[in-house]
């Protein structure tokens, strides 16, 4: 294919639409919106922001170099830790769009700051940032520490009863074994770094399923 025929990569990549590792944002016109969706995109599997285009895929162009501004504090004070990113620059249709490259983070979990100054962890569903719930964020805290649990009768027994189900919520477990929901998300939480169970976030629930489906 010839160089003027190449398809524009910001064109490319609207084409896709919206997803789990891609955003479009027509403008940012609050630096805590974009840090909840930064971080997101950190705590799961990075992804790219594409500033000045809107939902429908069509080229707003951003309206200011106080959008870059914007973009550094969502990614350091409205954000913790602070979020690593990198900026592309491209002209579409005549207009500015801003290509947004967020890795996934080292050093999950990630926390966004709300308009009441409390600190939340988000993580991405599809095409949307989904609030966390605490036995992921528990999960994200102490995945990398040495896992130091025997597996007893009642670990065994809500292994079998997720393993012989197609989809398992917190609630069910607590249901069927009498448990507390902070045990039961200590066990689940302990189950996840074993590799026996998966967790699966949705925008309604979080649910498990046996690693061996």
């Amino acid at each position: 294919m010839s160089p003027t025929n190449r398809e524009h990569p910001i064109k490319s990549l609207i084409s896709k639409g919206e997803g789990v590792d891609l955003d479009f944002k027509q403008e940012i016109q609050n630096p805590r919106k974009i840090a909840k969706s930064m971080v997101s995109f950190a705590n799961t599997q990075g992804g790219i922001l594409l500033i000045g285009v809107r939902d429908n895929g069509s080229i707003a162009g951003i309206k200011s170099e106080d959008e870059v501004h914007m973009l550094g504090l969502a990614a350091s004070f409205y954000s913790k830790p602070e979020i690593q990113f990198t900026i592309q620059e491209y002209i579409l249709e005549g207009k500015t769009v801003l290509k947004v490259h967020i890795p996934r983070g080292e050093n999950q979990p990630y926390y966004a700051k709300s308009d009441d100054d409390k600190w939340w962890v988000y993580v991405r569903v599809n095409d949307k940032c989904i609030l966390a719930s605490k036995t992921t964020v528990d999960f994200m805290h102490n995945r990398s520490k040495p896992v130091k649990m025997t597996l007893g009768k009642l670990e065994q027994s809500i292994l079998l009863f997720i393993g012989g189900r197609e989809k398992t919520t917190l609630d069910d477990i607590c249901n069927k074994f009498n448990l507390g929901k902070r045990r039961t998300s200590r066990i689940l939480v302990d189950l996840m770094r074993l590799q026996a169970i998966r967790s699966h976030t949705t925008e309604k629930t979080e649910f498990y399923t046996s690693s061996n489906l």
